[in-house]
């Protein structure tokens, strides 16, 4: 990738974060960015062809450093799964969090047949997969079921730290989440 590219990518994924999607202009990317129009159009068809950009950046970056901590943390797939709210909170309490693209840009484009409302849909699902994923291994029975519970956990959390920093939310998903994953493991 460009040097450009991953700059404008860069300006835009903080004024995004920062001043919202829709708030946010090209004319204001590209100023931050020291660049044109022309350039920006060049790496990006349209504003909504960089906010999938956007999106699918932060949501890759987000997903690899999970994976990697918790890849790091444990050889053993029930100890992933309990951990993996520790290192969300660790996350959300970050001082760059900002909080997460696909719960912001869901909101900012309400219409179901948005491209960015659905790309937002398909990642949520792609998260609770992965959680899924890490629930199987474990040899969690409903393994569905309680990937569904923790990631509405997450994204409850998520949503109430974007509102409020050191709301306490996630303190208090962990704590939820490993009620709900020890009793899955029980069974």
């Amino acid at each position: 990738m460009s040097t450009l590219k991953s700059k404008i990518l860069v300006v835009a994924t903080d004024l995004f974060q920062t001043r919202g999607i829709n708030s946010t202009g090209v004319d204001t990317i590209v100023a931050v960015a020291g660049t044109t129009k022309m350039t920006l159009y060049k790496y990006f068809t349209s504003k909504e062809n960089l906010i999938l950009e956007v999106l699918k950046k932060g949501h890759d970056d987000f997903q690899s450093w999970l994976s990697e901590k918790l890849n790091t943390s444990s050889k053993k797939p029930s100890e992933k799964l309990l951990k993996l709210f520790e290192f969300i909170e660790e996350w959300v309490t970050s001082p760059s969090f900002r909080g997460m693209g696909f719960i912001k840009a869901s909101a900012e484009f309400p219409n179901e047949e948005s491209p960015v409302h659905q790309l937002s849909s398909e990642q949520s699902r792609e998260f609770r997969q992965y959680i899924c994923s890490l629930a199987a291994d474990a040899n969690i029975k409903d393994a569905e079921g309680l990937a569904l519970q923790l990631s509405l956990l997450f994204e409850g959390a998520v949503q109430a730290e974007q509102m409020k920093r050191g709301s306490g939310a996630m303190k208090y998903a962990k704590k939820a989440s490993k009620i709900l994953i020890d009793g899955a493991l029980a069974d």
